[in-house]
C-alpha cells in the first residue's frame, strides 16, 4: 500500500481539491505508478487529521477523472493507463494521447462512477429483507414499491403528475415507446385504448386489419437510433421542424398526426428548450386533435446553467405520456425505465406488457426503489451533475481555444452539446477526426430531413475535464485545411 506525503493547507480551503490536485500530479509524475494500492479513506483522512468526508470525495473525483479504479473488496489503486503519458501533449502520437475512448456515442453517461458500492448495499438490503414470494412473477407493469418511489421522485423532480398506479416499469425508454406506439397502432386488440380520443378515426387512421398504424409525428433533426423501433411498433413517420424554441406546432397541426414524439426538455440534438410559448400551444393542440404526446425525458435530472424545467406530463396528464430511464443517470445495461400515462394508456401498456414478455426482473425494481428510498440516488445525482458540469466547462473551453470558428449551443443541460460549423466544412470529416482522437462524435446532417448548416453532436460525459484541451488541440492538428 503506497504511503502518500501530501501536503495541505488547511487555511487556503478547498481541502478536498488540494488532495485531489496531489494525487493527481503524484500519478502524472509516476510517484504513484500504476496499479499502486492507496490507503483505505478512514485511513487516510486520520493521517491527515481531516474528516473522511473530504477524502472519499477526492478518491471519486479521481475515479470520475479516470486516474484511480476502485473495486469492492480491492480498494482504491492507480489506474492501468495513468500515468506520465497523461500529460501528453498535442504533438504527441495518436497512441499516447487516445488512451481512453470518450463514449462511442453523444449522449453516453461515464459507466465508471456507477455507485457500484451503493448499489450492492441496497441489494444485501433486500436480499436481506425481501420475502421469497417478492421473487415470483409479479404485476407486468412493475414492482409496486419502485412505482409509489418513483411517482414521489417525478413529481419531486420533474414536476410530473404521476402516481403509481399509472406507472409502468419497462426495460428503458425504447421499449416504453415500442409499447405504446404499438398500443395506439392497435397491435395490441386487447389491450387498445378506447376511441374516444379519436386516435383511431379521421384522415391520419388505417383501416382495422393487418395494417393499422398511427402517424407519429418526430423532431426535425432528430436521433436515428429509434426510428427503425418506432416503424416497427406500427408508427408511420412525419417530420416537423424544430427551431430556437423548440418544434414548431403550427407545422405539426398541418400534419394531421395523432401522436408526436418529442425531447422538449433538451432536444437531440441540437440542445434547445422547448418554450413556455411553445408548451403552450402544444397542449392546446394535443386536447383540440385529441391527440397524444409522447415525452422522451431522457436526461433531464442533468442542467447545469437554468431553472429546472418541469415536464409536459405535468400540464396535460390526460394527453402526454413521459417516458424516462436510469440509462443516463446510473447505466444503460440495467434496462429500467417507466412510463408515466393517462390511466386508460397505462392499463393499456401494462397489459401490452404483460402479452409481450410478463415483465421487467423484480430483483433489479427493489434495489432501485431503495436507493430512490434513502436517498443514495439523488445524493448520485448531484455528484454527476457536478462532474458532468466541470467537463462540460472544459470541453467549452477547450474548442472555443482551438477551434474559435466552431458556434456552441444547448449547454445549459444534458450530455451533449451542438457544435455549429462554419459553411463549408465537411461535418462527416471532423466527425470522424474527433471519433480518432476517442471523442464522441456524431454529424447532423443525416439527422435532418430538411438542410441545414454543418454542425456535430458531441458528449462530454466521458471526457475528463483535465484531458479536454489536449485532445481537442489533437483534433484541430488532424483537421484538413
Amino acid at each position: 500500500m503506497a504511503d502518500l506525503h501530501l501536503s495541505v493547507d488547511r487555511a487556503a480551503g478547498g481541502i478536498a481539491g488540494q488532495i485531489t490536485r496531489e494525487l493527481r500530479e503524484a500519478v502524472r509524475q509516476g510517484r504513484l505508478t500504476a496499479g499502486a494500492r492507496l490507503p483505505a479513506s478512514r485511513e487516510l483522512a486520520r493521517d491527515l487529521g481531516l474528516s473522511r468526508g473530504v477524502v472519499v470525495e477526492a478518491y471519486e473525483q479521481l475515479v470520475a477523472e479516470g486516474f484511480l479504479v476502485a473495486r469492492i473488496g480491492a480498494g482504491t489503486r492507480v489506474a492501468p493507463a495513468a500515468g506520465r503519458t497523461a500529460g501528453a501533449g498535442p504533438g504527441a502520437s495518436g497512441a499516447e494521447v487516445r488512451e481512453h475512448d470518450y463514449g462511442r456515442r453523444p449522449t453516453s453517461p461515464d459507466l465508471r462512477t456507477f455507485p457500484r458500492e451503493r448499489w450492492l448495499a441496497a441489494t444485501r438490503r433486500v436480499l436481506a429483507s425481501l420475502p421469497a414470494g417478492g421473487l415470483d412473477y409479479g404485476d407486468p407493469g412493475g414492482v409496486r414499491e419502485l412505482r409509489e418511489e418513483l411517482a414521489a421522485y417525478l413529481r419531486r423532480v420533474r414536476g410530473a403528475d404521476a402516481n403509481p398506479d399509472d406507472l409502468v416499469i419497462v426495460g428503458g425508454v425504447a421499449q416504453g415507446l415500442s409499447l405504446t406506439v404499438q398500443v395506439l397502432a392497435g397491435r395490441f386488440p386487447e389491450a387498445r385504448p378506447g376511441r374516444d380520443l379519436g386516435w383511431f378515426t379521421g384522415p391520419a387512421a388505417r383501416p382495422a386489419g393487418r395494417d393499422r398504424g398511427v402517424r407519429l409525428a418526430v423532431e426535425d433533426p432528430t436521433g436515428l437510433r429509434q426510428l427503425p423501433l418506432l416503424r416497427a411498433a406500427g408508427a408511420d413517420l412525419v417530420a416537423v421542424p424544430v427551431d430556437g424554441e423548440g418544434v414548431d406546432v403550427a407545422a405539426l397541426a398541418a400534419t394531421e398526426a395523432r401522436a408526436v414524439l418529442l425531447t422538449p426538455a433538451h432536444h437531440y440534438p441540437t440542445g434547445v428548450v422547448l418554450s413556455p410559448r411553445r408548451r403552450a400551444e402544444l397542449t392546446a393542440w394535443a386536447a383540440a386533435a385529441g391527440a397524444v404526446v409522447l415525452e422522451d425525458d431522457y436526461d433531464a435530472e442533468f442542467r447545469f446553467d437554468r431553472d429546472p424545467v418541469g415536464c409536459l406530463q405535468g400540464l396535460a396528464p390526460g394527453r402526454v405520456v413521459l417516458a424516462g430511464s436510469v440509462s443516463k443517470s446510473l447505466a444503460p445495461g440495467l434496462r429500467l425505465g417507466w412510463v408515466a400515462a393517462p390511466p386508460h394508456i397505462a392499463a393499456a401498456v401494462r397489459r401490452a406488457r404483460a402479452e409481450q414478455d410478463m415483465g421487467s426482473p423484480v430483483l433489479e425494481q427493489h434495489v432501485l426503489a431503495d436507493l430512490l428510498r434513502t436517498g443514495a440516488y439523488d445524493r448520485h445525482l448531484r455528484r454527476m451533475r457536478r462532474e458532468y458540469r466541470a467537463r462540460r466547462d472544459a470541453l467549452v473551453r477547450a474548442l472555443a481555444e482551438h477551434l474559435p470558428e466552431i458556434t456552441v449551443r444547448g449547454v445549459s443541460a444534458g450530455l451533449h452539446l451542438l457544435a455549429e460549423l462554419p459553411g463549408g466544412w465537411d461535418e462527416r470529416a471532423v466527425a470522424a477526426a474527433a471519433r480518432a482522437r476517442g471523442l464522441a462524435a456524431e454529424p447532423v446532417g443525416p439527422m435532418r430531413r430538411r438542410p441545414g448548416p454543418p454542425a456535430l453532436v458531441m458528449g462530454f460525459a466521458r471526457l475528463p475535464a483535465h484531458r479536454a484541451g489536449e485532445i481537442v488541440a489533437a483534433v484541430t492538428g488532424d483537421l484538413p485545411r
